[in-house]
C-alpha cells in the first residue's frame, strides 16, 4: 500500500504546523519532514534515529505522530528494607540528587528495620454525570435500590477482571449543587486488582449511563474515573534515631520545618513536590501514570479544605523522629506502557513485585525517605549544598567539558563554593591551556 506524502500546507508563515498526512507516514518520513523544518539539519536530527532498547514499531503503537524517544536516566536506590525485605529500587528522574536522597535516608533508619508499610486496597472509583433532574433524591434512590442490576452490567464489561476476583464493589449516589443546577453524580466502586484500571472502569461507566438514564430521565453526560483513588490509599512509617540524623538539635529542626508545611500551604507545596521527587521517578521507571498519580497525591492533600502535607512527623519517646507518608497511590503491573514497555517490565523484575499492592507499598516508602532527605538537608546545610554538589557534573558538561574534563571540572566547582557555567568555563580555559 502506498503510503500518503506528507504535505506542508502553505501560511502566512514561512512554517506551518498544518502538516497533511503525518500521521500516517513511517517515523523516517516525519524525521524527514523535521529536518526540513530545521533548515536541513540532519545531524541534529539523528540523534531521534536512535531508539535504544525500544523499537521502532512499538514507539509507532504507543503514541501518535512518534519521531524518537527522549531518554531519562534510570538508577537505582540502595539501602531500602521495606517491610523487612531488602532491595534495589528503580527510579527514573534527570534530577540531580533524588536517589543519593533516597539512598541515604534509607540507610539511616536500617537499625529501626527501614519502613513499615500497609496497603488499603485495589478500589478506584469511576464517575457517572447525570444532569437535568427534577427530582434528584427520587434519582438517587432508584440508582442505589438497583446495584444488583449495575453490578451484572459492569462486571459483563470485563470478566476477566472478574474472574481475578475483581469488579464492582460499591456503589455510592451523591446530590451534588452546582451553578449550572443540581447534578447527581454516581461512583461506581471497582475492585480493579493489579491493574491501574482505567480503562476497565471507564468502559464501565460508559456501558452503564444509558440505562441510569432510562431509570431517571436524566441526561448522562461526563463518563470518566477519579483521579482522586482514595480507596487506594498507600501508608508507610519509619524511626530515624536521633544519632543516625546528627542529634536532638537536628530532630528538633526537622520537626520545626515539618510543621511549617502543615500551617501554610505555600510550604506545602514544595514539601508535596519532593516526595513527589521519589514517587514519581518509581511510578516513571515501572511504565505507570506519573500525572494520574500527582494529580491524585495534590487533590488528596486538599481534602480538607486547606492543602496541606503529605507526611506527619513526631518525636518518639527515645527522642528519635518518626515520619509518616499517607497517599493514594493508582498503580499497576499489567497493562498499558507498564505490560508492553521492555524497560518498564525489566524494573518491575529488579523490584521483585507480584501485584500492585507490592509496587504501592515500595513507592510509598520511597516518598517517605525522599521527604525524610529534603527534610534534614533543609534543616541543616540547607538544600542546595548537595544539589548542586551532584548538579556540577551537569554544570561541567553545559560549559563543554568531555570524558576526564568532566570529573575534573565538576571537583572544582564543589571546592569553590558556588556552582556556576561561567565559573566551569574559566576552568575549563585554565586546563586546556
Amino acid at each position: 500500500m502506498t503510503r500518503p506524502t506528507v504535505i506542508q500546507e502553505k501560511s502566512m508563515t514561512d512554517h506551518t504546523s498544518r502538516l497533511s498526512g503525518f500521521a500516517t507516514a513511517t517515523r523516517a518520513e516525519r524525521l524527514g519532514v523535521l529536518a526540513e523544518r530545521l533548515g536541513g539539519d540532519a545531524e541534529a536530527v539523528s540523534l531521534l534515529e536512535r531508539l535504544g532498547p525500544v523499537d521502532g514499531e512499538l514507539v509507532d503503537r504507543m503514541i501518535e505522530n512518534a519521531i524518537g524517544v527522549m531518554p531519562v536516566p534510570l538508577g537505582l536506590a540502595t539501602n531500602m528494607i521495606v517491610d523487612g525485605r531488602e532491595m534495589l529500587v528503580p527510579m527514573a528522574t534527570e534530577e540531580s540528587s533524588v536517589i543519593a536522597a533516597v539512598c541515604n535516608s534509607a540507610k539511616r533508619c536500617r537499625a529501626t528495620g527501614g519502613f513499615q508499610t500497609s496497603y488499603a486496597g485495589s478500589l478506584t472509583i469511576a464517575q457517572v454525570q447525570l444532569c437535568g433532574l427534577s427530582d434528584p433524591h427520587r434519582a438517587r434512590l432508584e440508582i442505589l435500590g438497583r446495584e444488583d442490576e449495575i453490578r451484572v452490567i459492569c462486571d459483563e464489561v470485563d470478566p476477566q477482571l472478574t474472574s481475578l476476583g475483581g469488579g464492582l464493589r460499591g456503589l455510592e449516589v451523591r446530590i451534588l449543587p452546582t451553578r449550572a443546577g443540581i447534578m447527581v453524580v454516581v461512583h461506581l466502586i471497582v475492585d480493579t486488582r493489579d491493574a491501574m484500571g482505567a480503562n476497565a472502569v471507564n468502559t464501565m461507566a460508559e456501558t452503564v449511563a444509558p440505562t441510569l438514564a432510562s431509570w431517571t430521565g436524566a441526561r448522562p453526560l461526563l463518563r470518566i474515573l477519579s483521579n482522586l483513588a482514595d480507596r487506594r490509599l498507600t501508608r508507610a512509617r519509619a524511626v530515624w534515631p536521633a544519632a543516625e540524623i546528627g542529634g536532638p538539635e537536628v530532630v528538633e529542626a526537622m520537626l520545626l520545618g515539618a510543621e511549617f508545611a502543615e500551617a501554610d500551604p505555600y510550604r506545602a507545596a514544595t514539601h508535596n513536590k519532593g516526595i513527589m521527587n521519589g514517587i514519581s521517578a518509581v511510578v516513571l521507571a515501572t511504565g505507570n501514570d506519573t500525572r494520574a498519580i500527582e494529580a491524585g497525591a495534590h487533590a488528596f492533600a486538599a481534602q480538607n479544605g486547606c492543602y496541606g502535607p503529605l507526611t506527619h512527623w513526631e518525636c518518639t519517646e527515645e527522642g528519635s523522629l518518626a515520619g509518616t507518608i499517607e497517599v493514594p497511590l493508582s498503580l499497576g503491573i499489567v497493562g498499558g506502557a507498564t505490560r508492553i514497555h521492555p524497560v518498564a517490565q525489566l524494573c518491575l523484575k529488579i523490584l521483585g513485585t507480584d501485584s500492585a499492592e507490592a509496587l504501592s507499598r515500595i513507592t510509598a516508602a520511597v516518598g517517605l525517605a525522599q521527604n525524610f532527605g529534603a527534610l534534614r538537608a533543609l534543616a541543616t546545610d540547607g538544600i542546595q549544598k548537595g544539589h548542586m554538589a551532584l548538579h556540577a557534573q551537569n554544570v561541567a558538561i553545559v560549559a563543554g567539558a568531555t570524558g576526564d574534563e568532566i570529573e575534573f571540572v565538576a571537583a572544582k566547582l564543589r571546592q569553590g563554593g558556588r556552582v556556576t557555567e561561567a565559573k566551569a568555563r574559566k576552568i575549563l580555559d585554565f586546563l586546556r591551556a
